[in-house]
């Protein structure tokens, strides 16, 4: 087993014969996102996607949560929460493309932009306890990190708009029966299923799983009906979508009131 990092650093990369294990290790903030958990996952992903022996990847968290989403209290003091190379999206992952199937091993909390990387993997395999949902409307936010883009891609439309527009969690087995993740599993066994399920990719044809994955989701994005009349790309309208809304004055209230412990007064612009 190779390991790189120590207790000390926001995420843990090592390799387990075929299998790569990203952790994000901020467990004292529920392994929120900040601009140096951002960087090192994204860089991780890299170290996986260009090594040979490397045939899967699991992204699992340290302590009771997998990921509680941005740091509110890094958006409130007005700190970056991007990796150093941005277009790799939120958590250095979500627009992160690598050939090699990613699994999340959800062991807990995973809200708002915890959900939008699960929602960015391939394959989930989710503890008991985990919960998942996209809170951005309570705090003013819009889930920009894929949350808008993929959810409604993934399960039907009523239950998308009912996840994103109450902003409540679900726990993982009605997360299981929406079709958000793959299976839930004993919550002392989360790390353990996804490995096996790893090693069992990992032991089919390198280059097929590759091209097999690169073709499902091509074909998927070429059979997308997306016929809003403003964009035929839906990060287009992502996009519009989050620069109206993190321009506004709620934007910035919403991580303040967080900051503070206070209930958000919203202004609605």
């Amino acid at each position: 087993m190779n390991e790189h990092g120590s207790d000390s650093t926001p995420v843990r990369f090592e390799t387990r014969g075929h299998v790569a294990v990203i952790t994000l290790n901020r467990p004292e903030a529920m392994n929120a996102v900040n601009g140096a958990l951002a960087t090192a996952v994204g860089e991780a992903l890299e170290s996986a996607a260009a090594d040979p022996q490397v045939r899967a990847v699991i992204i699992i968290g340290t302590g009771r949560a997998f990921c509680a989403g941005a740091d509110l209290k890094e958006l409130a003091a007005g700190r970056s929460i991007l990796s150093a190379t941005p277009e790799w999206g939120f958590a250095g992952l979500v627009n992160h493309w690598i050939d090699k199937p990613l699994i999340a091993a959800v062991n807990g909390f995973a809200m708002g932009g915890g959900t939008e990387i699960a929602l960015a993997c391939d394959l989930v395999v989710a503890s008991e306890r985990a919960v998942f949902g996209l809170p951005e409307v309570k705090r003013g936010l819009l889930a920009a990190a894929g949350g808008v883009v993929r959810l409604q891609r993934q399960i039907p439309l009523k239950r998308a708009l009912e996840l994103a527009l109450v902003g409540d969690g679900v726990e993982a087995a009605t997360a299981l029966d929406w079709g958000l993740i793959n299976r839930v599993v004993p919550h002392e066994r989360v790390f353990e299923e996804a490995m096996e399920l790893a090693e069992r990719i990992a032991a089919n044809a390198p280059l097929s799983v590759r091209e097999t994955k690169r073709a499902i989701y091509g074909a998927a994005a070429a059979g997308s009906d997306w016929s809003l009349p403003w964009s035929d790309d839906p990060w287009e309208v992502n996009r519009a979508a989050r620069d109206v809304v993190f321009a506004s004055r709620d934007a910035r209230e919403g991580p303040t009131a967080f900051a503070q412990k206070r209930p958000p007064v919203w202004e609605g612009r």
